[in-house]
């Protein structure tokens, strides 16, 4: 049992306990990992645990391979029979594997993101537009997230009068297609294992043992379907940590891990203190910090690296004196050893400014996503119809592309005959009167889905990919639209027909491909850099990182600055509950530790933002610092511009414009007004949004901003 000498005694007993409920509570940079992949290992060598009976969830295909790899290490031949899989991806598993007991699923069902929610709400309400539709589509998957249905009292989601009904036709629509989007892929299989008994029980009796990684993380419906996965007999064990739980604008509810010991009466908990990540300043500074939270189970990071300096507090003017200074502490050469975190994307703008004029390689993590790109969504539509023909969202993206005369009435006049006629899209198609052109660009559609339906099977899935970005001449579409960016998405479109080498041949083959891909919406990225700005990849070692606070979790640097740590922005300042508080020093929790041997803290006297200059005084928690393990420099804070320096403006609120209305923007998603008044003569908002982000509009003169009343549909 070489693999448990590498343990220390707190994880080793963690990693070997028998009883039927446990809370491993693992602090930062503790080994978490380590010990739940040391403890599948441990029950399928020791305790003699068949592999197939046991099920680890976590929350990235990412971890789940990596976990994978671990157990198959220690116990060579074991780590295939175990199921690791994310959550979204077990309840896609659960379901393809038991369709027949659900009538409005197709086995070969396709999954929704967030795009093609918005795009199927516009074949209910063609008159509408995306922007108008948008919110309606984060507020049902938010509603998934807190499993609550058209039926249920929806208030705490949005209190549009007519969010329910709009829910309720989107979710009749999405049965009636046989599709799922992904909040499905959760809220279904509770559907299903509450009202199939004999399901639940087989399903109980597959999984003894169940273990969920990053249980902090997850949303109120996947603890509901924790629950129908664990009965009388079924050991359950979950790893997190309460100190790290920031996703709530996601659906993470931390009372999941705080209340976990009611839950499941008896469990034990075990906390992993040991940090082996960082220098004793960095965690003495992390712990002083978090300790101001109230809801917490509670712990204290320590470790053996006793040597470290004091964290250093800066104060600048502003933004480009912030981005200055960032750049001066390069010129040591540990570009890649660094990352810069801050509160929102808008404020990697000064740092990219400055580090393109002085010829700093940068790295930007959380760029456009690989599969949402324009010909990649386009392939995967084709691909998708033909794995389900009556998939309103992908008929509608594919159609017209290129153009073949199927205007939006044409293509919702079949869409409503498919509906009339209870048949597929393409015998709707056929069934109903077109124009001259309109019939001869429909023919030609229906030549290129029989060229699918005939070739799919006859060759491997990477060659009839690439046969088909041919064949459905889009790569000369893209060419006559632009012919600058023509060449990148043929390298795309390259990208994916490789990534498409290795499964299966077939429609199975084709199926398990869009799973993945959907499931797993990183895995090109990583592997093709796409995620990166300043001309430099990611694993790049000679360029500098460039991160939210937020996307930061799970990565460490040897130097971590954390900027724009000003009241106003970090945290936001508006009027906030104190949960809402104490997310954000989590926040600040999750920033901090992600530094092995450096960290910075910036606050800056002025920023530019939303095109305004504004003032701030120093963020709150720089308050909670200890003061044995920090350095100011350039003065104290009271030296430095005080906290008088924000200018109050006076509030003149109209009714149209309360506080609590929601509000949507294009760029930055749903919120809610926080605070309106008046500037000069211009009504001004500030709407604090869902990620977390906030920020002052003029509703007169931004096009982007959509404020929601009773008469959001006149």
């Amino acid at each position: 049992m070489d693999y448990l000498e590498s343990l220390n005694p707190v994880q080793r007993e963690a990693a070997t306990y028998e009883g039927s409920s446990l809370l491993i509570l693992a602090g930062a940079g503790s080994g978490k990992t380590r010990v739940i992949t040391t403890r599948i290992a441990w029950l399928i060598d020791q305790k003699l645990m068949n592999p197939r009976s046991i099920l680890a969830v976590t929350f990235t295909n990412k971890a789940a391979g990596e976990m994978r790899e671990r157990v198959e290490q220690m116990v060579p031949g074991a780590g295939a029979g175990v199921m690791i899989r994310t959550f979204h991806s077990f309840g896609a598993w659960l379901m393809r594997t038991n369709y027949h007991l659900t009538p409005d699923l197709k086995s070969s069902f396709s999954i929704y993101d967030d795009d093609d929610s918005v795009s199927l709400l516009q074949t209910i309400f063609p008159d509408k537009t995306k922007k108008k539709l948008s919110p309606y589509a984060g507020w049902i998957s938010r509603a998934k997230d807190y499993c609550l249905t058209p039926e249920d009292d929806l208030s705490s989601i949005t209190t549009v009068p007519d969010f329910a009904d709009v829910y309720s036709l989107y979710e009749k629509k999405l049965r009636a297609i046989g599709n799922l989007d992904f909040g499905g892929l959760i809220s279904r299989p509770i559907e299903l294992l509450e009202s199939n008994e004999e399901l639940r029980r087989r399903v109980r009796q597959r999984f003894r043992v169940v273990m969920v990684d990053e249980y902090q993380d997850s949303n109120v419906a996947q603890f509901e379907l924790l629950k129908q996965l664990t009965g009388e007999g079924n050991s359950i064990c979950v790893v997190g940590d309460d100190d790290q739980s920031i996703y709530k604008f996601r659906g993470a509810e931390v009372k999941n891990i705080l209340n976990f010991p009611e839950q499941f009466p008896g469990t034990k908990i075990i906390k992993l203190e040991q940090n082996y990540r960082s220098t004793a300043p960095i965690l003495e500074i992390a712990s002083g910090v978090v300790a101001n939270n109230s809801s917490r189970l509670g712990k204290k990071l320590w470790t053996e690296r006793k040597e470290g300096s004091n964290a250093k507090v800066v104060y600048l003017e502003n933004q480009a004196a912030e981005a200055d200074f960032c750049a001066k502490l390069l010129e040591d050469g540990n570009l890649g050893g660094t990352a810069i975190l801050y509160r929102t994307n808008a404020q990697s703008m000064s740092f990219e400014t400055c580090f393109s004029r002085l010829d700093i390689p940068y790295k930007i993590i959380g760029a456009l996503r690989f599969l949402e790109r324009e010909e990649i969504k386009d392939i995967i539509a084709l691909l998708s119809l033909l794995m389900n023909p009556d998939d309103v969202v992908a008929f509608t993206r594919i159609i017209n592309k290129p153009a073949r005369a199927m205007g939006k009435v044409t293509v919702n006049k079949i869409i409503a005959e498919a509906g009339r006629l209870n048949c597929d899209l393409l015998t709707a198609g056929n069934s109903i009167k077109l124009s001259a052109k309109a019939a001869a660009g429909f023919e030609n559609f229906t030549k290129l889905y029989a060229f699918m339906d005939e070739n799919i099977d006859k060759m491997p899935l990477a060659e009839f990919i690439a046969e088909l970005v041919t064949e459905s001449r889009l790569l000369e579409h893209y060419l006559k639209k632009d012919e600058n960016t023509a060449q990148a998405k043929e390298n795309n479109l390259n990208e994916l027909v490789s990534a498409a080498s290795g499964y299966g041949d077939g429609r199975e083959g084709l199926s398990l491909f869009l799973e993945e891909l959907e499931l797993d919406r990183e895995a090109i990225s990583r592997k093709n850099g796409s995620n990166t700005g300043g001309g430099a990849a990611i694993g790049d070692e000679n360029a500098v990182t460039l991160i939210t606070m937020h996307n930061t979790k799970g990565l460490e640097f040897d130097r971590v600055i954390i900027t724009g740590m000003e009241e106003g922005l970090f945290p936001s300042g508006r009027e906030e509950t104190p949960e809402e508080i104490e997310e954000e020093r989590r926040i600040f929790y999750v920033s901090i530790t992600r530094a092995r041997n450096e960290l910075y803290l910036t606050s800056c006297r002025s920023r530019r933002i939303w095109g305004r200059t504004q003032y701030f005084g120093p963020s709150m928690f720089l308050s909670e610092l200890p003061e044995d393990y920090t350095e100011v420099v350039d003065g104290q804070i009271d030296e430095a511009y005080g906290y008088g320096g924000r200018r109050e403006v006076s509030v003149g609120q109209e009714m149209k414009y309360k506080p609590g209305t929601p509000v949507y923007h294009e760029d930055y998603g749903s919120g809610i007004i926080a605070k309106s008044g008046t500037a000069g003569d211009q009504v001004y908002v500030i709407v604090q949004f869902e990620s977390g982000r906030s920020g002052r509009f003029l509703p007169a003169y931004d096009s982007h901003l959509e404020i929601f009343g009773n008469d959001e549909w006149n």
